[in-house]
């Protein structure tokens, strides 16, 4: 029998838990874009910490490579990859992208009058894409602009701010790993540390295992986009190319983008140029799906496709094309969570 001091003291511990959690919930709903920062910051900081503790090794002895210095070198390294590859493609791609921004009404306009041509679509009242845009009323054309730029800036800005700060806080992630994960280890009970260390050392290469694959698929398959289109003399490969390179970082969207986009550009060509880009793209998928992909994502991540798609399914739900990016080294996450919580669990069922 519970007396009414005991049963008084319950429901204002249960107020006080509830209460506690729901502001807790709200409180990281407030700073939820925050944490996504903090969360890119986190999984980048995992993806390099093994190729720190490479470099660390690989200098050893007398002239060991402080743990700082170490982290400033891989920057500097991926800092000048950037900018020679920038001063390669940047140049001819900006030229290629003018050119193909001011043909592109006019390949829609195509496109359209062949579709009504056929009665595939009807006739549109507004006529072509151009006559439609030339037609429209100009309504608070100053307004409008400023409006334009204004928010242009501050998308730009916005973008800007966080790319950096996801790099300053992924390299003081990576300086300060060790104490950080030090200190986390004090909460965690002393039965459970050596799981969560097992656990915190997969996911690490778990994680590192899919940035590297990332950027092998990345240049592997802008680099085939580019050849091959550059032999078939597609015009703005260089634009194509580097949708294909940054497609694939978009798992099943990414490639089908790229490949949309190679085929409609050789069609302001000639139709069989267009069937050519379609079939090599084609040939570029299958190598993709069912060699690079399965070798490097399977095997060295540990990811099953069933997984690969639901996380992609929940990840872009939750966070667009971030998440979708994110899936995969987010399930990869959860899946070593999960094993550890089951290999433990198991000698007692």
């Amino acid at each position: 029998m519970i007396d009414d001091r005991a049963f008084t003291r319950r429901m204002v511990q249960t107020v006080f838990v509830v209460a506690g959690v729901a502001i807790l919930v709200a409180a990281l709903w407030a700073v939820r874009s925050s944490l996504k920062i903090i969360y890119v910051s986190a999984i980048i900081a995992m993806g390099f910490s093994p190729l720190v503790g490479l470099i660390e090794r690989l200098s050893s002895g007398k002239r060991r490579i402080p743990h700082t210095l170490a982290i400033l070198a891989i920057y500097l390294v991926i800092l000048a990859v950037v900018v020679g590859v920038g001063m390669m493609v940047i140049p001819p791609l900006i030229q290629q992208g003018r050119e193909l921004w001011a043909r592109a009404p006019g390949w829609f306009n195509d496109f359209q009058r062949f579709l009504i041509r056929y009665r595939v679509i009807p006739p549109s009242d507004s006529g072509t894409l151009a006559e439609a845009v030339q037609s429209a009323p100009a309504k608070s054309g100053a307004e409008t602009a400023i409006g334009t730029v204004f928010g242009a800036l501050a998308s730009v800005v916005g973008g800007v701010y966080g790319i950096v700060t996801i790099l300053i806080l992924s390299f003081y992630l990576l300086v300060d790993g060790r104490s950080q994960f030090e200190y986390v280890m004090r909460f965690v009970p002393e039965q459970s540390r050596g799981r969560f260390i097992t656990a915190a050392e997969h996911s690490i290469e778990k994680v590192s295992a899919w940035l590297g694959a990332q950027v092998i698929l990345a240049g592997v398959m802008g680099l085939f986009a580019a050849v091959g289109l550059a032999l078939m003399g597609v015009p703005y490969f260089y634009v194509v190319a580097l949708i294909a390179a940054l497609g694939e970082t978009v798992p099943i969207i990414g490639p089908i983008v790229a490949g949309v986009t190679a085929v409609l550009i050789a069609l302001s060509v000639s139709g069989r140029l267009a069937l050519m880009v379609g079939v090599y793209f084609l040939a570029l998928h299958q190598l993709e799906s069912n060699i690079l992909v399965p070798k490097i994502m399977e095997r060295r991540v540990g990811v099953s496709p069933v997984t690969v798609i639901i996380a992609l399914l929940i990840g872009g739900e939750l966070w667009g094309l971030l998440g979708a990016v994110l899936a995969i080294p987010t399930a990869a996450i959860l899946a070593v969570i999960l094993d550890e919580m089951t290999n433990h669990a198991a000698p007692h069922a």
